[in-house]
Order: C-alpha cells, then sequence, then structure tokens
C-alpha cells in the first residue's frame, strides 16, 4: 500500500523540471498556463534563474508546485502509472497544495494563483529581519516543548515543523531565537539557524492568515476522491469545507509531519513516493521508519525504479 508525498519550500533549484519540460509538450503547456495565470514569466525563473529570484517565497512556492503537479501528470497520464490507487496524498506546508491540487480538489490554475498569493501573504506577514526560523537536532518534541515552557515568560517561540525524529524547526522573533540558543547551549542541544527571511508557520504569520482566508472563502474546491492527509491535524481529512479551514490554520500551525507518515504507516502504508524537486521527504520518512520502500520521482531515470 502507497501513498504519494510532495516537498513544500527548500527543495526549488534552477533547472529543476527541465528533463520533462524538454521531453513532454503537456509539461510545456502546464508551463505556459502558470505564465499566463501569473502574468509572470515563472518559466524562465525556473528553468534559467537568477537563484535569488526563484528563492524568494513569492515565487519559490509556485514554483515548486509547477514541478511537482507536471511531474505528477507526466506519470499519469503520460506514462499511464495509476497513483490514483494510493491510499493517501500528502504534502509539506505548501506540498500539502501539491498534494491537494493533483488529487483534484482544486484546479491547476487556482492552486498556482493561490500559491503566489500564499507566498507573498507570509513573506510580507512580518517586517524584514525581525523573525526567524532554527532547526534543533538530535533532540525530541517532548523535550523541545518543555524547554519552551519553561521560559514562556522570556520568549515567544513555537514549533513550525516537527520534521522527524531528532529534526524540529522552530519558529520566532529573532532576538528571542537568540535568547533560545543559548539556553539550547547549555543543554548541548544542537541547533542551525536557518536561511529564511520569515517566520512560517507560528502566531507571527497572522496578517497572512487573514489574506489565505479570504482568499479560499473565494474558491470553489471539488469533492476529490482520494483520500488527502492534513499537516495541521496528521489526520484523514473528510471533505472539502473541514480543508479549507484546514488550510487557513495551515498558516500558523505546526507542520506535523512526523506525526502524518506515522499515522499513514499505522493505516497499512508501506511504501511513500515522493514528487517533485529534491529528496527532502524522502530522508525525513527514512529517518521516521527505516523498513519503508522510498522512491523519489524527480528525473525519467527514477521513473524506472517505480514498482506499484
Amino acid at each position: 500500500m502507497f501513498s504519494v508525498i510532495f516537498p513544500g519550500q527548500g527543495s526549488q533549484l534552477v533547472g529543476m523540471g527541465k528533463e520533462f519540460f524538454d521531453r513532454y509538450s503537456l509539461v510545456k503547456n502546464l508551463f505556459k498556463e502558470a505564465d499566463d495565470v501569473l502574468k509572470l514569466n515563472l518559466s524562465k525563473l525556473i528553468l534559467e534563474g537568477p537563484k535569488d529570484q526563484l528563492n524568494l517565497t513569492i515565487n519559490t512556492q509556485p514554483a515548486i508546485f509547477l514541478i511537482s503537479y507536471s511531474i505528477f501528470s507526466v506519470l499519469t497520464k503520460e506514462l499511464n502509472i495509476n497513483l490514483n490507487n494510493a491510499k493517501y496524498f500528502a504534502g509539506h506546508s505548501l506540498g500539502e497544495y501539491s498534494a491537494l491540487s493533483s488529487a483534484e480538489y482544486l484546479s491547476f490554475s487556482n492552486t498556482i494563483k493561490l500559491l503566489r498569493t500564499r507566498g507573498d501573504a507570509m513573506q510580507n506577514a512580518v517586517p524584514d529581519g525581525e523573525g526567524g526560523m532554527l532547526a534543533v537536532l538530535g533532540s525530541t518534541v517532548k523535550v523541545v516543548e518543555k524547554i519552551l515552557k519553561e521560559n514562556q515568560n522570556k520568549f515567544i517561540i513555537q514549533i513550525a515543523n516537527d520534521n522527524s525524529e531528532g529534526q524540529i524547526v522552530l519558529s520566532g522573533k529573532n532576538n528571542d531565537l537568540e535568547k533560545l540558543i543559548e539556553i539550547l547551549k547549555m543543554e548541548k542541544i544542537k541547533n542551525i539557524k536557518l536561511p529564511v527571511s520569515a517566520p512560517f508557520h507560528c502566531n507571527l504569520m497572522s496578517k497572512a492568515t487573514e489574506v489565505m482566508k479570504t482568499e479560499i472563502e473565494k474558491l470553489d474546491f471539488m469533492s476529490g476522491k482520494k483520500i488527502l492527509i492534513s499537516n495541521v491535524t496528521a489526520n484523514e481529512i473528510s471533505n472539502k469545507e473541514e480543508l479549507k479551514k484546514l488550510l487557513v490554520d495551515q498558516i500558523e500551525k505546526r507542520v506535523r509531519w512526523r506525526e502524518s507518515v506515522l499515522n499513514m504507516i499505522n493505516k497499512g502504508v508501506d511504501h511513500f513516493i515522493e514528487i517533485g524537486p529534491g529528496k527532502v521527504l524522502s530522508g525525513l520518512v527514512k529517518r521516521i521508519d527505516k523498513n519503508v520502500k522510498i522512491n523519489t520521482i524527480n528525473n525519467e531515470n527514477d521513473i524506472k525504479d517505480l514498482n506499484i
């Protein structure tokens, strides 16, 4: 039994998807549709760069979605690989949008427009340089939660991503993160400040939440037939109204990726197929359970190893 999973921000690189773009007219058409819908030469930015422009959140989010959706479309429509037999569709943060569009809850054009808005709203929710994110390595959620609770009068920091065993990402104001770093040093807990421009998945994103609530309410979501796993709850999403609410909640809430993967495994999934740029999720899944089978599909050579 397999699940299809889609990566989030941080997996982007200049030239991603070029192999599929060069070979399949279906992909060229999706790139053109993205450019037309966004009134932006996103294709050129993905295929040629510059890297610093691609790395801007407002560009990164629609770009990663475009690549993930393109590869999914090649697999299902050109190569007739039946990914619709997947037990679940899931994605990490913006990857959840790749999942819901591939699972036919929202059209391609509406999804890419929504992600451009999402990227802009998240980028501008907090003044530049005020907030940031910190990766805590080799610890557990319980340990980190205890430290945050014990020091809640000194700073306000939230867990943004519970990624895997030993990889937790925190968000907050930079001056608060500096105070936490000192405590982590004393506790001999390894941490790395992440090169991001905003503190995602925490209450500092409240302005972005308001923007997304308005935009999501405008859209007509379809009743997809595949089962999605929510970042917010780590559980199955039962209907499109719940999906809308959880997508809004997701902006400020913790991404429960570790719990999501464990839940899927507990429901019988023993094979994960990551579709999109990079191999980040494959690495996280392997850390969560080294016994499951994993395929990463981001070039044509990867497809040869896919057996479902």
